[in-house]
């Protein structure tokens, strides 16, 4: 949660508005807009204090780190949930650490995630075998022996599914959900990707999946509504 700062004058000293913010950042990221810092405040990369008004206040600490979070998006290419991740493995909060706004090559263990056989994703989800087929047979896993976090976090979800007698075959309508969201977010992104650019596929990626967070938000919504509704 963010801090509410004091309205004295010693305690906003160095604190910057979203529009100074802007100032600061705008001219090595044009695409930058008060509703992209917004965004990235829900996502949990940056807690700006508030005054007693309710307006954000950026310390330089945290322009240093949007600096950060955006030159990452730039120029790795990397999403926000693994930005995220590095941020806050970041020792004692320490940013100098992070080697891909430095540039480093992408041989970097940073820039590289942590990836895991398929005995050792089983094993790091809790799950059998026949789970795990039965994920790669349902398009929730990738037909490979190689698999990334994200592959944990979807099999550690799909064992607590199947706890309750959800099996993976139960739950292709995600998988055609998920792609019709997609026509929706390519039809929104048809003017960006008029030009086929690295610059131009690296913005359609990032506000891809800045899109994609808004639906999860909105999806949520509607399932507790539904919840709500039928089990209150």
């Amino acid at each position: 949660m963010a801090v509410v700062a004091r309205n004295d004058g010693q305690s906003q000293r160095g604190l910057l508005s979203i529009g100074q913010v802007l100032a600061k950042l705008s001219p090595d990221f044009p695409d930058l807009s008060p509703s992209k810092l917004r965004f990235l405040e829900e996502q949990g990369l940056v807690s700006p204090s508030r005054t007693e008004s309710g307006y954000r206040k950026f310390s330089p600490s945290d322009v240093e780190r949007l600096r950060l979070i955006l030159l990452m998006q730039r120029d790795q290419y990397l999403p926000l949930r693994v930005i995220k991740n590095h941020l806050e493995s970041a020792t004692g909060g320490d940013l100098s650490g992070l080697p891909q706004a430095l540039g480093l090559s992408t041989d970097s263990a940073l820039v590289t995630p942590q990836r895991f056989t398929r005995s050792e994703l089983t094993k790091a989800a809790g799950a059998s075998s026949n789970l795990v087929q039965d994920a790669v047979s349902a398009g929730f896993l990738p037909a490979a022996e190689s698999f990334g976090q994200e592959s944990v976090d979807v099999l550690s979800a799909l064992v607590e599914l199947q706890r309750s007698g959800i099996e993976p075959r139960h739950l292709t309508t995600l998988r055609t959900a998920a792609e019709r969201e997609f026509a929706l977010i390519e039809r929104a992104l048809s003017a960006v990707q008029k030009k086929n650019d690295v610059a131009t596929r690296a913005r359609a990626h990032s506000r891809a999946s800045e899109l994609s967070a808004h639906m999860d938000v909105v999806r949520a919504f509607l399932l507790r509504a539904v919840i709500s509704k039928n089990l209150s």
